[in-house]
């Protein structure tokens, strides 16, 4: 299983999460979880990003906001946790 890494942005979002909608922190964490196990498929309808975030994926936290990650050999890099691929 790899580890996550968390980019400041994401944690910034994440911190945005905790304060102001605390309901959807659960998901993240499943979400987060999931893809650390598969990558590639699972929860959140994974989708692989194109264009200038090609190499990069996206998974559904809710209809407005995605979890946006890049894989690498031992890690899971999360870019974003707010937003339609900022």
């Amino acid at each position: 299983m790899r580890e996550l890494h968390f980019m400041p942005k994401a944690w910034q979002d994440l911190g945005w999460w905790m304060k102001n909608d605390i309901k959807n922190v659960k998901k993240i964490y499943l979400l987060l979880e999931n893809t650390c196990k598969t990558p590639f498929d699972g929860l959140g309808q994974p989708e692989p990003l194109k264009a200038n975030y090609s190499g990069y994926w996206s998974r559904r936290i809710n209809l407005e906001h995605r979890l946006v990650y890049k894989v690498e050999d031992t890690q899971i890099v999360v870019h974003s946790l707010f937003g339609h691929y900022q």
